[in-house]
């Protein structure tokens, strides 16, 4: 598969506008990007990490999120039992315990690592809970994002060659029959 950095910044912002669109986000949420670049070459997971493609999606999120200031964590791979990279003061803010571990392309994954190269002061994390995420490779972000999570679709159904999936998420709704979940006063 031939590269085009410039086609997967495209695809990874229209369907990041796409889903902000409905995710209903805030100035200091959590955005979780779970993001496979081998997938994205169109190998498999965990394969054949690219620097490039990391550093490429990393980019071009950050270049709409950080404008209206919500905040990202990129989750590593399965040998970093899916930790995150946040900033510190993100870490901080949320009170989330930072863990001792640096990203290597085998270990963490490309993502990562571009997130280190891209924060003002990346730290990694064990778990966060975010309002909403992207999952590009099938890497499973659910963990990362909170319940109660719903499907968003875009036009954009893959990244280079990955598969992407968008979640965002909602406040659960309680009580019985007689609950309301709008707000009325009078009815």
């Amino acid at each position: 598969m031939t590269l085009d950095l410039e086609k997967i910044k495209t695809q990874v912002q229209t369907g990041l506008k796409e889903l902000l669109a409905q995710a209903n986000l805030e100035a200091g949420d959590i955005f979780v990007l779970g993001c496979s670049t081998s997938e994205i070459q169109g190998e498999h997971i965990g394969k054949d990490s690219n620097i490039e493609v990391g550093r490429t999606v990393i980019a071009a999120l950050l270049e709409i999120l950080r404008p209206l200031q919500i905040n990202l964590a990129v989750q590593g791979c399965e040998h970093l039992n899916r930790a995150l990279v946040v900033e510190k003061a993100v870490a901080k803010e949320n009170q989330l315990e930072i863990v001792t571990v640096y990203p290597s392309l085998h270990a963490g994954g490309a993502g990562q690592i571009a997130a280190f190269e891209q924060f003002t002061d990346p730290v990694e994390v064990e778990h966060i809970t975010a309002k909403a995420g992207m999952d590009i490779g099938d890497t499973s972000i659910g963990m990362h994002v909170k319940f109660v999570q719903i499907p968003v679709r875009t036009s954009v159904k893959e990244v280079g060659a990955a598969h992407t999936t968008y979640l965002r998420s909602r406040p659960k709704l309680i009580g019985g029959k007689r609950a309301k979940y709008e707000w009325n006063p009078f009815n």
